[in-house]
């Protein structure tokens, strides 16, 4: 059955050809594999996630991830540092300020704890790609992700 000439059924179907021989030869070598590889995932793709609170020497485990930690700004720098000493080039953090009000003051304050952690990384590891998360969720006494104004969420000022 030739490709370019097939021709519908009664029913209007396209029938699918059956091969005669299952091509391989994008599968014949590391080299042609490698080449049209669809995904390849190395630790340049990666980003940690880091969550900052204030203080000073905490790493205190959140129960519903085992293994992950609030920090304060001098153990997210810590963490950071090795970090990238293991081949990790990208983190986000995610502010958890120790107080929130209804305009989410603590996302734009510029003693907070993301905005400290942001110099203190950059001047331990320069060339640490950083993220901030800008969900004003953490930030807010309301829980909303964004302003409210009138009882209402607005998005786009957001």
């Amino acid at each position: 059955m030739d490709l370019f000439t097939v021709q519908p059924n009664k029913k209007g179907i396209y029938p699918l050809p059956s091969l005669l021989h299952r091509p391989r030869r994008l599968r014949k070598s590391n080299s042609l594999r490698s080449l049209v590889r669809e995904v390849r995932l190395t630790r340049d793709d990666f980003v940690l996630p880091l969550f900052v609170c204030g203080g000073s020497g905490v790493r205190r485990e959140i129960s519903s991830m085992p293994g992950v930690f609030n920090l304060s700004v001098d153990e997210v720098t810590k963490e950071t540092s090795t970090a990238f000493d293991s081949g990790v080039r990208s983190i986000i953090l995610f502010g958890l300020p120790e107080t929130k009000d209804e305009l989410a003051s603590g996302a734009y304050a510029e003693d907070g704890v993301v905005q400290q952690a942001i110099r203190s990384i950059r001047s331990a590891v320069p060339e640490m790609i950083i993220m901030a998360d800008t969900c004003l969720c953490e930030y807010t006494s309301h829980g909303h992700c964004g302003v409210v104004r009138g009882g209402e969420v607005l998005n786009d000022e957001s």
